[in-house]
């Protein structure tokens, strides 16, 4: 819980006046029965009608004393509640985007997404009950138990016999709700993930008619969720009636020992009265503290999720540079390795070196290891050995603002968001209206945007999917290069262009971006044909070297791709 509780540091002024009103209005409401009891045995045997007005006054004063400072009070526990619930998804949300991908794939995207809803919703719940009841109950039981001591301590300790029995069971109890509602938390983050898989592939499930299929794989998933939640609920259901059994039990015995005091004369009606609405009080404040123990338990176990992602340290560190790297060299690769698991390379003895302004190109087999080779170049991941430079220097050594702005990336994943088509390329940096159109004609976007009637302010639907596929990729290139930046990478980003379209990208970025470094990753060789470097990746090593004429030449591999795409030898 503590990690959590740093975010309630700022409001404690709002909350401890909270408190304050929260203990006048509480203070007020255990004063009524007292009054009641010394008007019955004092007030109304004198006769003086006066004073028993003065007295239902001063009663009726304590009423609205209570009910307004409890109105007053739960009003600020929930704009203190907001603000607290605010920062800590704020704050959660913005650690999610900073995590390393290393740390992504262990959380998990869908167990992410839970953690800033349902989790967060857990810990806001449990804050907002604590400001409410966490002040009004205990002042409640030990006020009302207090009081009661004074009035007639023979009941009173009748009554506080079945206290210890009930903190017992209430204790045992809660003490497993941490570890059940953590399992629950688990299997929301498997339903999520189906959900999310789901949500993405709609138009695949539909095409192939697997919706019974993927129903299926929810209901399985959401039953799991049940039995969990049903098993944690059961547990956890168990306090309120055995709380309810006890206190009647202490209810009855108070009863049964009242009749017997009033009868021997050893306590009056009045006095029991009183002691009745106390105990009803009391028990109010125990049932309070019961569901407090119970939605403490969620609260604790959202809370360690949370704290494990907000603490989660920086795997990604800045450190200084070795001083090895090459300036004469845009970006080098020496001699790098790299495993997602640590079990086998998935990048073997990478070395190779660009000046600023050549144009390299990837090309190879699925899982040949492209992708990769551009996630570390955009320090997505360190590799296991060997180093990474850019500008002579290590790419570690760099901040993270500095070393984003050299890049402009489309990626195979990449997305567009609901909004305009000039919003999604300018993509929240200071880049004017004419610098975007200028990004759009070079990415052969420029002709289709000016057909829409509103043009730029062409409004997109999420991901984008009132375009076609090459309309998003000529979209997102323009995105790429409207920051016009010192390193362009290209993963698979022509794929949906026809040929004639993607050469004239190519002949646009060789006139446009000539002072940009440019990586170009493909499966079509008519994209990386014209690059200053090919390499050619098969298992994560480099089988081929060179222009496309040379791999022609000394690359069977490249060869065979080269005739299979543009002509020549044909493959089954």
């Amino acid at each position: 819980m503590k990690p959590v509780l740093k975010y309630l540091l700022p409001l404690r002024t709002r909350m401890a006046t909270g408190f304050c009103i929260k203990v006048i209005g509480t203070v007020s409401e255990l004063l009524i029965p007292f009054l009641m009891t010394y008007i019955l045995d004092n007030v109304i045997v004198t006769g003086n009608v006066g004073r028993i007005i003065a007295f239902g006054v001063l009663m009726l004063i304590c009423a609205l004393v209570a009910s307004l400072g409890n109105i007053i009070a739960n009003r600020m526990a929930a704009k203190v509640t907001r603000d607290f619930s605010y920062e800590m998804r704020r704050e959660l949300f913005s650690k999610t985007l900073l995590l390393s991908a290393k740390d992504t794939d262990r959380f998990t995207i869908p167990s992410l997404e839970s953690r800033i809803t349902s989790d967060t919703y857990n810990v806001q719940n449990f804050i907002g009950m604590i400001q409410r009841m966490g002040v009004r109950a205990p002042i409640l039981l030990l006020g009302g138990t207090a009081i009661t001591l004074i009035m007639d301590s023979t009941l009173s300790l009748v009554m506080l016999a079945t206290l210890p029995i009930i903190f017992a069971v209430v204790y045992s109890i809660s003490r497993k709700g941490v570890p059940l509602y953590t399992k629950v938390q688990k299997r929301i983050d498997s339903m999520v993930r189906v959900v999310r898989e789901d949500a993405q592939g709609i138009r695949v499930i539909k095409a192939l008619s697997k919706n019974d299929y993927e129903n299926r794989r929810y209901d399985e998933v959401n039953r799991a969720l049940c039995r969990e939640e049903t098993h944690a609920g059961t547990i956890m259901s168990i306090v309120n009636p055995v709380m309810t059994l006890l206190m009647n039990l202490g209810i009855a015995a108070v009863v049964a020992v009242a009749a017997y005091r009033v009868s021997i004369g050893a306590s009056s009606p009045a006095t029991v009265i009183a002691f009745m609405q106390y105990f009803t009080l009391i028990s109010m404040a125990m049932m309070s503290l019961s569901r407090m123990f119970v939605m403490y338990t969620k609260c604790a176990a959202s809370a360690n999720r949370i704290a494990e992602v907000i603490n989660c340290p920086d795997e990604l560190k800045t450190i200084a540079d070795s001083g090895n790297g090459d300036s004469n060299y845009h970006i080098a690769f020496e001699n790098v390795d790299f495993s997602y698991f640590g079990k086998q390379n998935n990048l073997d003895n990478i070395s190779i070196r660009l000046k600023k302004g050549q144009h390299l190109g990837l090309i190879g087999a699925t899982g040949s290891g492209k992708s990769t080779f551009v996630k570390l170049l955009l320090r997505f991941y360190d590799p296991q050995s060997g180093s990474i430079y850019i500008n002579g220097r290590d790419i570690r050594s760099y901040e993270s603002k500095e070393f984003r702005a050299m890049f402009g990336v489309v990626l195979q994943s990449d997305f567009l968001y609901a909004d305009t088509i000039e919003e999604n390329i300018r993509f929240g940096r200071d880049i004017s209206l004419e610098d975007i159109k200028k990004a759009a004609k070079t990415a052969q976007a420029d002709s289709f945007i000016e057909n829409f009637p509103d043009g730029y302010g062409h409004l997109l639907s999420a991901k984008g999917t009132n375009l076609s596929g090459g309309q998003r990729q000529r979209v997102l290139i323009s995105r790429a290069l409207a920051g016009n930046p010192e390193i362009l990478i290209l993963d698979d980003s022509s794929s949906a262009l026809d040929y004639k379209t993607d050469a004239t990208l190519r002949e646009a970025l060789s006139s446009e971006f000539s002072h940009s470094t440019v990586i170009t990753v493909a499966q079509r060789v008519s994209s990386v044909k014209s690059c200053d470097i090919i390499l050619v990746l098969d298992e994560g090593k480099i089988i081929g070297h060179g222009t496309h004429e040379q791999l022609m030449k000394t690359c069977t591999e490249y060869r065979e791709i080269s005739d299979s795409q543009m002509g020549g030898a044909f493959v089954e």
